[in-house]
């Protein structure tokens, strides 16, 4: 629940929709595929260098690993379709000849299978997420803030006070 309310704040904030929905889009990637592979290095680099809103991207990582569960078997299938196919086999045979083709463990079939399932969703999940950000701060939070009970709190001597701890 806490992370829930962080994710709302996040909405509610001054980050941009593209912040947003490429934290999304990066903590699907951590969600989808297996946790301790090199790839999801990389992810968590570009998620700390990058501008990205890190709540946003532990949320949607938390979501995407439940929903990984669900489809494990339609992205090991993948996996062992890419990895059986005969035209590619001396792809796989130089990349697991060298150093970091066995670090990357894309022999696996889960690794590799749901790494491609997640670059495929990508730049959907990234364009989807920044529609979905802009349309809610759109017409739900203004919705919000024209309720009755929101104007009565934000009169309150108790907001006034989180407001200042807040800066």
């Amino acid at each position: 629940m806490y992370w829930l309310a962080k994710f709302f704040k996040i909405l509610h904030s001054a980050s941009s929709p593209w912040q947003i929905a490429f934290a999304i889009a990066l903590g699907m990637i951590l969600g989808l595929t297996p946790l301790l592979r090199l790839h999801n290095l990389v992810v968590v680099l570009c998620i700390l260098f990058f501008r990205v809103n890190l709540t946003a991207a532990l949320v949607s990582w938390g979501a995407f690993t439940l929903i990984a569960y669900l489809f494990d078997p339609l992205m090991i299938a993948v996996g062992e379709a890419l990895l059986t196919a005969p035209s590619l086999h001396s792809v796989w045979q130089s990349a697991y000849n060298s150093s970091i083709g066995v670090l990357s463990q894309f022999n696996h079939t889960l690794t590799l299978g749901s790494l491609v399932v997640a670059m495929v969703l990508f730049p959907i999940v990234v364009i989807t997420s920044k529609i979905l950000v802009v349309k809610y701060r759109e017409r739900v939070m203004e919705w919000i803030k024209t309720l009755k009970i929101v104007e009565f709190i934000k009169g309150t001597r108790i907001y006034s006070l989180y407001e200042k701890m807040e800066s």
